[in-house]
């Protein structure tokens, strides 16, 4: 296809720019045109966003629920171990004094047991 314009230096140059401007102006039409669809998917991205964010806040609420659970938890199992092991000390200690008792007793019995054999014999 021939150009009917003659083919100099400012034929061309007038010719990129009308070309030029022609892309712009179709670029600016479809810009116009994808307007409202850009906006309903602006408002449906800010949805999900805030749809997110609310999901983000109630896992957190969550999550420091859980948390605290765990920590009184933990707190009540370690008083009742201190207990527990407190309550077995106070048992091994009256064992253990009941045992010293006991043998101290036997002790007894037998030095006096011995102590009539002596007697006696003389």
């Amino acid at each position: 296809m021939k150009n009917p314009r003659e083919n100099d230096f400012t034929g061309r140059r007038s010719d990129a720019a009308d070309a030029k401007a022609a892309l712009l102006q179709a670029h600016r039409a479809a810009q116009e045109a994808a307007e409202p669809t850009r906006l309903a998917r602006q408002e449906e991205l800010k949805a999900v966003a805030a749809a997110r964010e609310a999901r983000q806040a109630e896992a957190t609420k969550v999550k420091l629920a859980e948390q605290e659970r765990a920590r009184s938890e933990a707190l009540a199992a370690d008083a009742t171990a201190k207990i527990e092991a407190e309550t077995r000390d106070e048992v091994e200690k009256d064992l253990n004094s009941r045992t010293a008792e006991d043998e101290a007793a036997q002790k007894a019995e037998r030095d006096r047991r011995y102590a009539n054999r002596k007697a006696k014999k003389r």
